[in-house]
């Protein structure tokens, strides 16, 4: 245990962070396991294969949203937690500006692409979108108030909060990259899939899930606090699951689509 908190700040005395610890990786790791057998979110190119399940009542009409108006009340609410953050705890160091300035560039890029990057074929399920947006925003406001609750503590031995800087700029870079890729996949108007190359497509389906746990891992080394970690691993599992349902999902959709393409991590899985 000691050799651990020469990496991490202790443990802050709230029942709250280590609920929401708990609650982030076990909620997050239980839906990448969903994914696995199938029971996917229904947003993205998901929605058309859940949507037919007849357990879905007669007198029920599903009613839907376009898949940019919901991804942008996804991401909004924790963008604006991350900016009002600043001015919220404008004293509190570096290491807090570092964690928070993360946040904010990270879903500050999700709704720039939302708006001007992504190329979208349908619509998502408007039940779904509530869950989602809380999801995001929870997690943002915890992170943020987690990292507030370390000022005072003694800073771990091995600082890795630059190390962290570099991780996290690499993977969103990487995933913006990507993602522009999967975006030029189609031209005006088109809304069929095609199997994507370039980048790291050739080796795995879903790079850009791979460098947006980059990204959660270059946060986790910045706060090194425990919440984060703990959401990062969940995030890496969900990510796993959908990862592998992706893959599935092509196999499905391209009988010619190579066999030797991995889900999320090149030659491993």
């Amino acid at each position: 245990m000691s050799l651990l908190f020469n990496f991490l700040f202790p443990p802050p005395p709230s029942i709250i962070i280590t609920s929401m610890s708990v609650i982030s990786f076990v909620s997050l790791a239980n839906a990448g396991f969903s994914e696995i057998n199938g029971k996917n979110m229904q947003y993205s190119k998901f929605w058309n294969v859940t949507s037919r399940k007849p357990s879905v009542s007669k007198n029920k009409q599903i009613k839907k949203i376009s898949s940019r108006t919901g991804m942008l009340i996804f991401y909004t609410p924790a963008f604006l937690a991350g900016v009002f953050a600043f001015a919220l705890f404008p004293n509190d160091g570096l290491r807090f500006m570092l964690v928070d300035f993360a946040l904010t560039i990270h879903f500050f890029k999700r709704v720039f692409e939302v708006l001007f990057i992504h190329k979208y074929s349908g619509g998502m399920v408007l039940d779904s979108v509530a869950p989602i947006t809380l999801s995001y925003f929870v997690s943002t406001a915890t992170m943020i108030y987690n990292q507030h609750l370390t000022q005072n503590l003694p800073e771990p031995a091995i600082d890795l909060k630059y190390v962290g800087v570099a991780l996290f700029l690499l993977g969103t870079i990487g995933n913006f990259y990507h993602h522009t890729i999967l975006a030029k996949l189609r031209e005006k108007d088109d809304k069929g899939y095609k199997i994507p190359k370039g980048g790291l497509f050739n080796l795995v389906i879903c790079p850009h899930y791979l460098f947006e746990i980059l990204a959660f891992v270059g946060i986790s080394f910045i706060s090194q606090t425990v919440y984060p970690f703990a959401f990062t691993i969940g995030t890496s599992l969900y990510l796993m699951g959908r990862s592998y349902a992706t893959k599935k999902w092509y196999h499905s959709k391209f009988p010619n689509f190579p066999k030797d393409v991995k889900a999320l991590i090149p030659y491993v899985f």
